[in-house]
């Protein structure tokens, strides 16, 4: 939505800086993972391995064992949240964040309707909660036990309603870095323990959205209403902005688009220099805005995508640069452009300071850390 108000101008490269900064990019913050987790309000995590390799990219002194010990201790889980994708979260989060989309899981089930003609959605809730309660499930028991119920209903709309209506978490060894496991789903509130159930009465309520629509200005601002609808998979948020409005900066892109900012949030120099990243799959700082331009190039936009298989991405002086690819201890990198020979060597060094920290003695917290480990960093095309 364009302003009608003439707002400071933030050009794109300012932008870029104050989310970077924002989202832990510039320089690594000396931050715990589980810290981490809460101001990024979660991580994206439809694979395993991605929420380590962003800890990894944001965090000094991360390894693995760090968010693997967090999975373990259920400090941290894994669940459907934002854009109905599965994102690592803090226990506190997951209890909160997760009734606030509700309502956009509700308008999922709906759309599979057609699927569930004469299901009775109250007690498909009761039936598959005590089912996964007795014991985590897979996904494809819990559809087998809907259809002991409705046979007649179509097997992947009742896996869709369990999926969006219940709040269902990844129970370890899943996720867990190092060891490997089936999806096998539970509630939250089962897996977090007595206390934790609202029904109950344990105390856990989601929050106001303002106190969301703050931390996601925290995280990734700053930013438009249509970018955290986005990044949230929300609509009907102004009003929350409009009531915060006299508590926030505003500022405008070089659109005249109206960005929202906390007023005392990093917003460093649009020349700050900015470190080569290595993100993985997924990563939330390039699905979290409506507008990617702050760190995507219009030209390469669709460039980090083939068919269904998204691709680790490289970060040059802050913005998309190229790609990447760890197959055992060997990191190929492809650049999208050229880059200088000393451009080349600061990829180089972070390429081999991430293999020592994920792939080397130092992975799992026991080694000396960055420069423990061996490989190879090269370049060249990722895919054919």
């Amino acid at each position: 939505m364009a302003s009608r108000t003439t707002h400071p101008v933030l050009d794109t490269r300012s932008l870029n800086r104050a989310t970077l900064a924002r989202q832990l990019l510039l320089s690594r913050a000396e931050m715990s993972a589980r810290a981490a987790i809460e101001h990024l309000l979660g991580l994206q995590a439809q694979n395993v391995k991605p929420p380590y390799f962003q800890l990894y990219a944001r965090l000094a002194g991360f390894r693995p064992a760090e968010l693997a010990a967090l999975m373990e201790s259920r400090q941290t889980v894994r669940m459907v949240t934002m854009r109905s994708t599965i994102h690592t979260h803090t226990a506190q989060d997951a209890l909160t964040l997760r009734p606030l989309v509700q309502s956009a899981r509700d308008r999922e089930v709906n759309y599979f309707r057609k699927g569930l003609v004469g299901v009775d959605l109250d007690r498909l809730d009761t039936s598959a909660r005590a089912f996964v309660e007795a014991e985590p499930r897979t996904m494809g028991e819990i559809r087998e036990e809907l259809l002991k119920q409705w046979p007649d209903a179509d097997p992947q709309s009742l896996s869709v309603a369990a999926r969006c209506r219940l709040p269902l978490v990844q129970v370890t060894p899943r996720g867990v870095w190092g060891r490997s496991g089936q999806v096998r789903l539970t509630t939250v509130e089962k897996w977090l323990g007595p206390g934790t159930d609202p029904r109950e009465g344990g105390g856990h309520r989601p929050p106001a959205v303002d106190e969301v629509v703050l931390r996601y200005l925290g995280a990734f601002g700053p930013a438009s209403v249509k970018d955290m609808q986005t990044w949230a998979g929300l609509t009907r948020l102004r009003e929350a902005f409009e009531r915060l409005r006299p508590g926030l900066a505003v500022f405008q892109d070089e659109n005249g688009v109206e960005l929202f900012d906390l007023p005392d949030a990093l917003r460093p120099d649009a020349d700050v220099p900015a470190p080569p990243r290595f993100l993985p799959e997924f990563d939330n700082l390039l699905l979290s805005h409506a507008d990617r331009t702050r760190v995507l190039a219009p030209e390469l936009k669709g460039r980090t995508w083939r068919g269904s298989q998204a691709y680790c991405t490289l970060l040059l002086d802050g913005f998309l640069a190229g790609l990447w690819k760890l197959e055992g201890a060997t990191l190929t990198v492809e650049l999208f452009g050229t880059a200088s020979k000393a451009r080349r060597g600061e990829i180089i060094a972070e390429g081999e300071s991430l293999l020592a920290a994920m792939t080397g003695e130092g992975a799992d917290g026991s080694g000396s850390g960055p420069g423990s480990g061996s490989g190879s960093v090269r370049f060249g095309p990722i895919h054919g």
